[in-house]
């Protein structure tokens, strides 16, 4: 009669000369730990990943502390807010100049060579503002000490390069970095302006500007210091620019449109209902960049950047109509919190393209490119929105970021039309 054989399991008997010897069996081995589902947690356990993730955030944070100390700190001192803005403004398009340059730097002779000696310009420039402002030296010193800040490395962008060197060939892998690092993006979006009063405030009107630079110091240091995951440098950097990728113009262009949405929601809001309400739409931002993130990437890049520049701007719509029909601040938010969840989903998939757009060994360069058409519609569309608000009912400037959002629909979808086409 047949019978099954089960494992045993007590004890081994066996023979030694002339002992019985007794010896425990062998325990099997405990199964393997099954592979954690959460695709950010899987994200994080690439090795090497969680130090230079640190000392990204370190470094980033004061990306949103620099220019609201600045105010701060000018406009109490000098008594002038139009003096700050306007070396603000200074700074901004210095950035815009600049910083492709410090791109291409980085692509062409690595992230720590050039990122540390960059940066530490940089907090001279800081240091210099602060003790300008402190000593009350002439005004075209504020502008001169404010400029030298525009050598700031594109930390996300260095950030992302490393990203998508440790996971070429991983389409999902890297959809979901990109969207983790959008939510950074926002998340310091929220804390740095936050950060930078609390501490003007309480401590004294340079704190802020301080604070910022030693952070931004350290958080290179921590960041260039991890050179296992640094991307390698391409033996020779391929001539020209970017630019001249087929479709980068015209992406470049819906990115600066979209910052005219950022530029216009700000200025507006803070006018219409203070600055605070603004975190709002950072955190609805924030949260739809990391559900995003948990999504298959798309098969087809360009029809899913429409699709999202489509829903930002059916979206924008959201905070003109509650501050048109009602008064009630709750509304408003709720309509801020909204509207904020199109812009991360937007941003991940136009830097996607970016990335893809972007001859190889040119990626630190192509995606500043990116960053800087966003200050640039940023300024844009901040001056329109305070046009607006000074000239027009106030409850009107809300119509800028809409139609921001459809010119950068339109822009897109041009764009995707003569690329098909090509």
């Amino acid at each position: 009669m047949p019978y099954e054989r089960t494992p045993a399991t007590g004890p081994v008997l066996a023979l030694s000369g002339d002992l019985l010897v007794i010896a425990p069996r062998a325990v099997a081995s405990a199964p393997a730990r099954r592979a954690s589902t959460n695709p950010y947690r899987r994200l994080l356990a690439t090795p090497g990943a969680r130090a230079f993730t640190a000392g990204n955030l370190l470094a980033r944070l004061p990306m949103g502390m620099f220019s609201v100390s600045a105010v701060i700190m000018i406009a109490g001192s000098r008594g002038s807010y139009a003096l700050a803005g306007a070396v603000t403004a200074t700074g901004l398009a210095a950035t815009a100049v600049v910083a492709p340059w410090t791109a291409r730097l980085v692509d062409r002779y690595g992230q720590a060579r050039v990122a540390v000696p960059a940066t530490a310009i940089a907090v001279l420039g800081s240091l210099a503002l602060l003790l300008c402002v402190h000593h009350d030296a002439p005004s075209w010193t504020l502008f001169a000490a404010y400029a030298a800040t525009a050598t700031t490395p594109n930390t996300g962008g260095m950030s992302r390069a490393r990203w998508a060197h440790l996971h070429r060939g991983d389409p999902a892998a890297l959809h979901t970095a990109n969207s983790f690092e959008q939510a950074v993006d926002e998340l310091c979006f929220m804390l740095g302006p936050a950060l930078a009063a609390l501490l003007c405030a309480t401590l004294f009107p340079e704190a802020g500007t301080l604070v910022g630079a030693i952070l931004l110091m350290t958080g290179i240091l921590v960041f260039a210091a991890q050179r296992a995951t640094e991307p390698p440098v391409s033996p020779r950097t391929p001539a020209g620019s970017p630019l001249r990728a087929r479709g980068m113009p015209a992406l470049l262009a819906a990115f600066l449109a979209t910052g005219a949405v950022f530029g216009s929601m700000e200025v507006v809001t803070i006018a219409h209902a203070g600055g605070a309400i603004l975190a709002l739409q950072a955190a609805g931002s924030c949260a739809a960049g990391l559900l995003y993130g948990s999504l298959r990437p798309a098969a087809d890049i360009r029809r899913r950047l429409l699709v999202c520049l489509t829903g930002m701007t059916a979206l924008m719509s959201l905070p003109l109509l509650a501050a048109s029909s009602t008064p009630s601040l709750l509304a408003l938010a709720a309509a801020l919190l909204l509207a904020g969840a199109a812009t991360a989903p937007t941003m991940v998939t136009g830097m996607t393209l970016v990335q893809r757009l972007t001859p190889e060994g040119q990626l630190n360069e192509g995606m500043t490119l990116a960053v800087t058409a966003l200050l640039g519609g940023i300024a844009a569309g901040s001056a329109t929105g305070g046009w607006l608000v000074e000239h027009t009912a106030g409850t009107t400037g809300y119509l800028a970021p809409m139609c921001a959002a459809a010119l950068a629909l339109a822009v897109a979808a041009t764009g995707v039309r003569t690329s098909r086409n090509r």
